[in-house]
């Protein structure tokens, strides 16, 4: 079953580059690549690498309950977590980030990833506010609307739900002997503790904090490729990538990230040549950086990706005993 699912990912990401690439027209595509504005490209970079320092920052905050995680260790964690992802497919450095994180503050595996889950709850309420505000200053095709009400009122929906278990405190019933019993109440267990009002608030401004650096990155490399569209429209189109390659995929979401960043392009009269050479320059530009960052933080850590794969199967056995 995991071949098929890597498999069905590089299909997946085959015919997204065919249909990015196939009626592009190549001389056109060479002018754009060589017009490009450098000044630009700086500023991205530290943009970006800054959102993923107030990630660590945001991570340690939702941590502090389980286990104090320094910043620079919470950041080592992150950048191991996002090389992983550019190499393998299913986003498996996700676990490789929460294996150090326990390995770190000593305590169980299971006992990190609610902080993990929190992360992306309070990232999709915000996407979901990011979309509605931008609607107000953008005019954004109608689907476009329609798929960010349908996102955001899902986000809400879990945000609400969470709120229950952390004001109501249902009791839990005792823990099956399954697996998937004991894995789900470590998980409703933890998400409790996390439970404190200002840490949520701290960790939900800095999620914002996050968001506008990333979206500000995106765009940066949009001047620099000398794409002239507001700010505004340059986080639409950010968001847009930032939910179309949420789900696991390819490795690096390859495939998935240039398709939705020609499409979401398309949405603004972008040509498709020049929204195909921007999805290959902006994915360059971006993820450079992380293969850099991840590959010395994972050296630091004194491990290879097949020790990090060996550890996460042997804890894969322990939990299915």
């Amino acid at each position: 079953m995991p071949v098929l699912k890597h498999l069905l990912g590089y299909l997946v990401a085959a015919v997204c580059l065919i249909w990015v690439f196939h009626d592009v027209h190549p001389e056109k595509l060479m002018s754009d690549l060589s017009s490009i504005d450098w000044r630009w490209i700086a500023p991205a970079i530290v943009c970006d690498v800054v959102s993923y320092l107030c990630q660590a920052i945001r991570w340690r905050e939702l941590l502090a309950p389980v286990g104090e995680l320094p910043v620079k260790r919470a950041t080592q964690a992150i950048y191991i977590g996002l090389f992983t992802n550019e190499i393998t497919p299913m986003r498996l450095g996700e676990l490789a980030r929460a294996y150090f994180a326990s390995r770190w503050i000593g305590r169980p595996f299971a006992a990190v990833v609610p902080s993990m889950l929190l992360e992306r709850l309070i990232d999709g309420v915000w996407m979901a506010l990011g979309v509605g505000a931008a609607a107000l200053l953008v005019p954004l095709p109608r689907r476009v609307v329609r798929t960010g009400e349908i996102f955001g009122l899902v986000a809400l929906a879990l945000a609400a739900a969470y709120f229950v278990l952390i004001l109501r405190r249902p009791r839990l019933s005792p823990p099956s002997e399954s697996r998937a019993g004991k894995l789900f109440t470590a998980l409703l267990t933890g998400l409790r503790q996390i439970g404190n009002a200002r840490i949520l608030w701290r960790a939900s401004l800095i999620s914002a904090g996050i968001l506008a650096f990333q979206a500000a990155a995106f765009w940066l490399v949009m001047r620099g490729y000398s794409l002239d569209l507001p700010l505004p429209a340059g986080a639409i189109v950010f968001l847009i990538v930032h939910l179309g390659t949420a789900v696991p995929n390819a490795p690096a979401n390859v495939g998935s990230f240039q398709f939705f960043t020609v499409f979401a392009l398309g949405l603004f009269g972008v040509d498709k040549t020049r929204a195909a050479g921007f999805s290959v320059v902006v994915f360059v530009i971006l993820t450079a950086p992380l293969w850099a960052l991840g590959l010395l933080a994972l050296s630091r850590a004194g491990m290879t990706l097949g020790d990090i794969r060996g550890e996460l199967r042997r804890l894969n056995a322990v939990r299915g005993r």
